[in-house]
């Protein structure tokens, strides 16, 4: 069984969008696979990702609320597709029955949590609706219009790509042979996020329509953006006297690259934030691009610039291990 993405995170079942945030940043930063080298690392920030991209999504998060670990399984029109469905089940009933009229189901999974306010056994309700044979009926039972099962499939994307959107040319393999989906991804998608496909998965029987196709977004890694939610982090090389004098500097985006201001004095690690050059987020405000300066010297200096470091060796009295 999965664990619950509210203990993934460390928050409560009510906290709110800002407390998640926090959450998943200060768990980002300590289990990040370019900082963290622990072999498990990985697997845990992927874990922590998901979870963030379902909490802090507020449709998401609501199915996520209703449904438990079964809310990918469960249709985005689920409501829709019950009422559909119900007549032909329930022997032309106008709805699921429900025992108390009060027309909400409850999921019953393994650990008996339950969603809802009737008592519909989840596994008697999907193992129909999904192919797989409900309680008290067998391969051959005859269901009706039965809608067709969501599918799901997984989509690599390089950061440029998620930031500006892109196109991709897919082919899935399914019971009556290949089928090939052309996909606009769009622009801000995060990792973990999924594109849906409306009506793109399995077929429906006796008329039904069919079920939906969703696209699972993976990023690849990169080696010049490390993102964290829509927030991504880059490293800023620096020259000594642009550390130490300021500089305007070009830093590198994954929408081209934008200006930054170094100020004078600056050391290696501090941290300068673009608002709102992080990546798109189509339904609020965009994440923040964060540039960590790494103060660089000459690997091979030539003659005048050894005398010029020596000059400034033998004028200042600057120490940085001098406890300050």
């Amino acid at each position: 069984m999965a664990r619950d993405y509210y203990d993934v995170l460390g928050v409560k079942r009510d906290a709110g969008p800002e407390e998640i945030q926090q959450a998943f940043r200060n768990l980002a930063r300590k289990f990040h696979p370019d900082t963290n080298k622990d072999p498990e690392a990985e697997e845990r920030f992927k874990e922590i990702n998901e979870a963030y991209g379902t909490l802090s999504d507020p449709d998401t998060r609501r199915r996520y609320d209703r449904f438990g670990e079964d809310f990918r399984r469960v249709p985005e029109d689920y409501d829709e597709r019950v009422a559909a469905g119900a007549g032909t089940r329930r022997g032309g009933s106008s709805g699921w029955s429900t025992g108390d009229g009060g027309g909400r189901v409850r999921f019953r999974r393994g650990d008996g949590e339950g969603f809802g306010d009737a008592g519909v056994d989840f596994e008697d309700l999907f193992g129909g609706m999904f192919g797989r044979g409900g309680r008290g009926g067998g391969a051959g039972a005859d269901w009706g219009r039965i809608p067709g099962a969501d599918q799901e499939a997984e989509v690599e994307l390089t950061v440029e790509e998620a930031y500006h959107g892109a196109r991709r040319s897919l082919t899935l393999a399914g019971p009556t042979g290949q089928r090939t989906y052309d996909v606009n991804v769009p622009r801000g998608v995060t990792d973990g996020q999924r594109v849906r496909l409306a009506g793109e998965g399995a077929r429906g029987s006796g008329g039904a329509p069919p079920g939906d196709l969703y696209l699972r977004v993976r990023i690849k890694p990169d080696a010049r953006f490390r993102l964290e939610g829509r927030d991504i982090h880059v490293s800023l090389p620096v020259t000594p006297w642009e550390a130490a004098l300021g500089a305007s500097v070009l830093v590198p985006t994954p929408g081209g690259g934008a200006k930054v201001t170094v100020p004078g004095g600056s050391s290696s690690g501090r941290r300068l934030r673009l608002r709102g050059e992080g990546m798109p987020n189509p339904r609020g405000a965009d994440g923040d691009l964060y540039a960590e300066i790494r103060v660089m010297v000459p690997p091979d200096p030539g003659d005048r610039e050894r005398e010029l470091f020596e000059e400034l060796a033998a004028v200042s009295t600057f120490d940085p291990r001098r406890p300050r």
